[in-house]
């Protein structure tokens, strides 16, 4: 087994871990980024409601308040940079009753005591101009809240390190890390990895990884979120993310309704405490409650128009409905190790402060000095085909004729799309890696058109053996193998 060297290794490749290889690739420093699944935002990060939190609803005086707070004043110029689907939209906290309006009042003090701006309390008549259809006795306008792409936005962070040094090891999981002459001896994968450093933002696994290399450990305890999503074409429409007065003890803020920069609209989480981290199951009781729960605050949504479900699972420190606080900085007993731990939801919105101040503690550890902006490369992610004009689209097809031909009808994702996702910068050849970078197979038909032609390009164009082809790397192949 070869060893390979590098300044510091990043464990996990979740939004916050890709934040961090994307903000070390800017250092004079070799990087590489270690992941157990075949493509980033693979975990948590690819799996919740994809919303930019403003801040109100975390606890006085912590660090998710901050990095909230930061994240979500500075999340809107990245997505711009990398042309990661953005939209402000603000949000809505509906009180269903007179008991829930101490509640919104509560929120506002909170926020503002944590620095957010554009809160405000608003009657149920202007609640209605936001969300025609959702009834309330009242509501909390959240102006800076926002709706983001997460799976973008971590493949942009991702490639951008790609494309500036940084190295990624999927389908790596980490077996063993050793203290080893002031630094680190990783075997993960296949791979024999020394590293002067590591950063730990394994997510649910982070407790483990810190474990595993001698430090204080940190139990994580999974709690599982379930979520559906609505068709495009659903005949409940909704602009503004709604959400119910977070009730004490759930674990979460509640079944809510979100709007997607898709053009869908997502139901859910539920939240339930489970002791598998990787059981994503969908269960009967729990989307059925799902259904019940969304038809309170807003009754137009038909159970006809669900074309999916999946679920989603936080990496909480606490065993019950309480508060857990990011841990953040290096382990006392292990120097030279890095923990992003317990950064559960607003870990998605706080990714990039997060790794700001990780990476501003190792800089100033070894030293180290900031690239020239020179040899910094910019790598902005492609326009969907249909969103551009009508002339945009016909320039482009002069300029390439595969941007002519529809892969996907639901999504009209063009075949010179899926070209270019397979060729992007971190490697990723998976159906599920193809589908978060085009939207392909996301669309009413959930691939029951397009899937069979992505394969074909698969094994056609670049050589793939059918039984290669995986949805989301080894273990989830589509097909065993010819029958005659």
């Amino acid at each position: 087994m070869e060893k390979i060297s590098y300044d510091v290794a990043v464990i996990g490749a979740g939004a916050v871990g890709c934040a961090a290889a994307y903000t070390l690739a800017e250092y004079e420093m070799s990087v590489c980024v270690i992941e157990k699944e075949a493509d980033v935002a693979s975990g948590a990060s690819g799996r919740n409601s994809a919303v930019s939190h403003a801040g109100f609803n975390s606890k006085r005086d912590s660090r998710a308040a901050h990095y909230c707070v930061r994240g979500n004043r500075g999340l809107e110029a990245v997505c711009r940079r990398f042309n990661v689907p953005f939209k402000k939209t603000g949000k809505l906290i509906v009180a269903m009753d007179e008991s829930d309006i101490d509640g919104l009042y509560k929120l506002v003090a909170d926020g503002e005591y944590n620095g957010v701006d554009g809160l405000s309390i608003i009657t149920a008549g202007e609640a209605a101009e936001y969300a025609p259809g959702i009834p309330c006795v009242g509501a909390m306008m959240s102006s800076n809240t926002a709706i983001f792409d997460p799976f973008r936005y971590a493949i942009a962070l991702a490639e951008n390190a790609a494309v500036n040094g940084v190295t990624f090891f999927f389908e790596s999981p980490v077996s063993s890390i050793t203290n080893i002459n002031g630094g680190f001896a990783i075997k993960a994968g296949g791979h024999d990895i020394r590293t002067r450093y590591i950063v730990n933002a394994a997510g649910l696994f982070s407790g483990e990884i810190l474990r595993m290399a001698g430090g204080t450990y940190y139990p994580i305890y999974p709690c599982r979120g379930e979520y559906y999503v609505l068709d495009k074409k659903s005949k409940a429409k909704l602009a503004i993310p709604v959400y119910p007065v977070p009730k004490p003890g759930i674990g979460g803020l509640g079944v809510h309704l979100t709007p997607t920069t898709g053009g869908n609209i997502i139901i859910g989480p539920s939240a339930e405490y489970i002791d598998d981290p990787e059981d994503y199951a969908c269960t009967r009781e729990v989307m059925d409650n799902l259904i019940s729960e969304a038809k309170i605050l807003f009754p137009a949504i038909n159970q006809k128009d669900i074309i999916r479900s999946y679920s989603g699972i936080r990496a909480k420190l606490v065993s019950s409905g309480g508060f857990g606080d990011f841990i953040i900085g290096e382990d006392a007993k292990v120097p030279g190790m890095f923990n992003l731990i317990g950064t559960e939801s607003p870990g998605l919105t706080s990714s990039l402060p997060l790794a700001e101040d990780i990476v501003g503690m190792i800089v100033q550890k070894c030293g180290v000095r900031h690239k020239s902006e020179s040899r910094i490369k910019t790598r902005m992610l492609e326009t969907p085909f249909n969103r551009l004009t009508d002339g945009e689209k016909h320039e482009k097809i002069k300029t390439d004729p595969l941007y002519g031909e529809i892969v996907c009808r639901c999504e009209n994702i063009t075949k010179a799309e899926i070209i270019h996702a397979i060729e992007n910068p971190l490697g990723v050849r998976t159906l599920a890696g193809i589908k978060y970078r085009t939207r392909a197979t996301m669309g009413r038909c959930q691939g029951g058109f397009c899937l069979t032609r992505i394969a074909a390009i698969l094994t056609r164009e670049y050589g793939m053996k059918p039984e290669e082809i995986t949805y989301r790397g080894k273990g989830s192949e589509l097909l065993a193998g010819k029958t005659k």
